[in-house]
């Protein structure tokens, strides 16, 4: 067999459909990415019947806890603690039902899929798990365990994102990535866009893996490439906003791109500095400075008769306003 495990199984999921069968609703899909498509469907089947193979030619035992190495491709960040908790409760109680996998790695193991069980173990203090080695290869490993979570609802872009960049030194391109994992191409780089975030996002990302979906991250990438240092100023002073949940994630970029757009100011020879003053994404005026004054202009019809009696009795509190 060939070690390409697209190519291994394809005869066993070639009924089921690929990407390109896919005609539904291609909206914004940011909050779980490509999850829904059934491209994703063939290639989780294609793991599964993967491991189940490998796993009929394995060896069960039992195996010390602190033998047992993290799958290095695992891309989880975080783990739900309540339900991690109710699983240690039930394997106290009723034991291991199925044991996790892992390969020989000269005298120690190495995870390959189990990770809730294996860390469910250890909140209870068992010494050792039961598990099932197997023969496995770097590629097996960084498709079963991208496949083990890519389905999950809990699992965010962001790791899957991660999952992905490891696993993309295991396949010859990224085209043969995108097959093995069920997603067109497309869908893989909006994945890929969070390696081109600034450190200042990603960190945070690392800690809150979910605030950011990968159409969202996407997004930004392209408007911080088109706004320069002034998009990155922008996103420091609104990425915090989407931080604490009073600016959507969906709607970062837009507030990103109208926040630049209201910073820009053109100085010209004579000393002359123009600020442009927007009404959402409209713009509703000017503030001009030169050397003989400072003037603000509206547009007719954007400032209502409410805005500008506003306007007037604030400018009245600082100096006195006399009609002619």
């Amino acid at each position: 067999m060939s070690n390409n495990i697209r190519e291994q199984l394809m005869a066993k999921t070639a009924n089921l459909p690929k990407p390109a069968d896919f005609k539904g609703d291609k909206k914004d899909r940011s909050s779980r990415g490509p999850q829904t498509m059934p491209g994703i469907t063939s290639a989780l089947a294609a793991a599964q019947l993967r491991i189940q193979e490998l796993e009929s030619k394995g060896v069960e035992t039992e195996i010390p806890l602190d033998a047992i190495a993290p799958n290095p491709w695992q891309p989880r960040r975080q783990f739900n603690e309540a339900k991690l908790s109710e699983l240690a409760r039930s394997i106290d109680e009723v034991g291991l039902l199925q044991a996790v996998t892992v390969r020989r790695i000269g005298e120690t193991f190495q995870l390959v899929a189990g990770e809730r069980r294996f860390r469910a173990h250890k909140l209870i203090n068992k010494e050792s798990i039961r598990a099932v080695v197997i023969d496995c290869t770097d590629q097996d490993m960084a498709a079963l365990a991208l496949m083990e979570n890519v389905t999950r609802d809990d699992l965010s872009d962001y790791e899957i994102a991660i999952a992905i960049r490891r696993a993309e030194a295991e396949f010859p391109n990224r085209t043969r990535l995108a097959e093995a994992m069920g997603i067109s191409r497309s869908d893989l780089y909006r994945f890929l866009a969070f390696d081109s975030l600034p450190d200042f996002v990603k960190r945070d990302l690392d800690l809150t893996p979910s605030v950011l979906g990968a159409s969202s991250a996407q997004d930004v990438v392209n408007a911080l490439k088109k706004a320069g240092e002034a998009g990155l100023k922008a996103l420091h002073e609104l990425w915090p906003q989407v931080l604490s949940g009073d600016l959507v994630q969906t709607k970062l970029a837009a507030s990103l791109n109208a926040q630049v757009s209201r910073g820009e100011s053109a100085t010209d020879a004579g000393g002359r500095s123009i600020l442009k003053i927007f009404a959402g994404k409209v713009q509703a005026g000017s503030i001009t400075k030169d050397v003989k004054g400072l003037t603000f202009k509206f547009k007719a019809g954007v400032v209502t008769e409410e805005q500008e009696n506003q306007l007037r009795e604030h400018i009245g509190k600082m100096f006195s306003i006399r009609s002619e």
